[in-house]
């Protein structure tokens, strides 16, 4: 009993040590969690091996061994053509169509299918008193060496683009499946016109499917910064609308200086930033030289504290090349006669303003909390 489970775990870890299916374990691993590529393997083996114990040499009279392994060639190269399908970021709960360890369990029942493991299994069983130990022996036996490349796999998955792996996973497949065709299909179809016309397909598949990846890959990598423009653009709208609002117009302030009036050279990086994208400017502007007139104080607290508020909630960062930082230190410059340095706390900003303008601090913190807590 003890002696035929040895016996299984023995022969099938000398047979699959460097074989395909320990470099497909270590390929899964680069893209699954590590239980899920084991628990993967245990299914898929424990239904191939267990298919081949319990029919033993029958199967072998009733389907060619040949026919099974050119059928599993063709899954193969399947397999290694889907491994460049892209799954995309708006899948219902992000599922794709088949768990992790049903994908693994499938490749490894139909990768055994007509092989040396199998057949050994098939073989071992005609001759057991406990086929049962037969089918644990070859089940550890094959998760033994698949441990080898999915320990490898797995520490190599962390450091390699998630591209690069799937490219990888699908020539792997398609490797070792056309090898199994190799081997399986009639001499008289294995021709060079055959090979090159064969290999042609393939590689059209290929690149057309890398390609698309490519461009989705770079695609997805940019929506985040396409979010975060249009945060900014929608930011910048808003302060615009308020800034309109703070500017005197001719009719008050005689003829217009541009950029030259504080709220004027506001508005003017505001128009650069939401036009032209320059959100993040390295110009020096001394405050101190743009003219300052008697805007409406409570139009600019207005202003200012939306700076703030979107800083709290959008975390904002605190370069001063940042285009709203430079809006943020005008509007100060309006109200509190200087730039505000505390801005990473919310507590000590609101500290430092009440030394330089208690009123405005104290009116620009009801306004500020007022919409945090709308």
């Amino acid at each position: 009993m003890l002696k035929e489970l040895i016996r299984a775990f023995l022969l099938i870890f000398a047979a699959e040590m460097g074989d395909k299916t320990q470099i497909i374990a270590m390929t899964f691993a680069t893209q699954y969690k590590v239980k899920e590529v084991i628990l993967g393997v245990i299914l898929g083996v424990v239904l191939n091996h267990g298919i081949a114990i319990l029919l033993g040499r029958f199967i072998s009279t009733v389907v060619p061994m040949n026919l099974i392994q050119m059928i599993a060639g063709i899954m193969f190269v399947i397999f290694g053509i889907m491994a460049l399908k892209d799954e995309e970021l708006d899948e219902t709960n992000n599922k794709k169509a088949f768990s992790p360890i049903i994908t693994v369990a499938i490749a490894f029942f139909v990768g055994e299918l007509g092989d040396k493991t199998q057949l050994t299994a098939m073989t071992l069983s005609t001759e057991a008193s406990y086929p049962i130990f037969i089918l644990i022996g070859t089940t550890l036996g094959m998760v033994a060496t698949s441990g080898f490349g999915i320990f490898i796999g797995s520490k190599i998955g962390e450091k390699i683009p998630e591209v690069a792996i799937k490219v990888t996973s699908s020539i792997v497949f398609i490797f070792f499946g056309s090898l199994k065709l190799l081997n399986t299909i009639p001499k008289d179809y294995i021709n060079i016109l055959n090979i090159v016309l064969y290999l042609l397909i393939i590689s059209i598949i290929e690149v057309s499917l890398m390609k698309k990846l490519i461009n989705n890959r770079k695609k997805k990598e940019k929506s985040p910064m396409v979010e975060a423009a249009s945060k900014l653009y929608n930011q910048t709208q808003a302060l615009k609308e308020t800034l309109d609002s703070v500017c005197l117009g001719e009719g008050k302030c005689g003829k217009c200086i541009g950029s030259h009036c504080l709220i004027g050279y506001t508005r003017f990086i505001l128009k650069e930033a939401r036009e032209y994208g320059n959100y993040y400017s390295d110009t020096y502007i001394n405050m101190d030289s743009l003219i300052k007139k008697e805007y409406d104080n409570n139009k600019v607290l207005e202003a200012l504290s939306i700076i703030i508020v979107d800083s709290i909630n959008n975390g904002w960062n605190t370069d001063e090349s940042f285009v709203v930082n430079k809006v943020r230190n005008s509007l100060e410059v309006i109200i509190f006669g200087q730039i505000i340095s505390s801005k990473s706390n919310i507590n000590l900003y609101f500290e430092e303003a009440k030394l330089l303008n208690k009123k405005y601090a104290v009116l620009l913190e009801k306004k500020v909390y007022t919409k945090l807590h709308k």
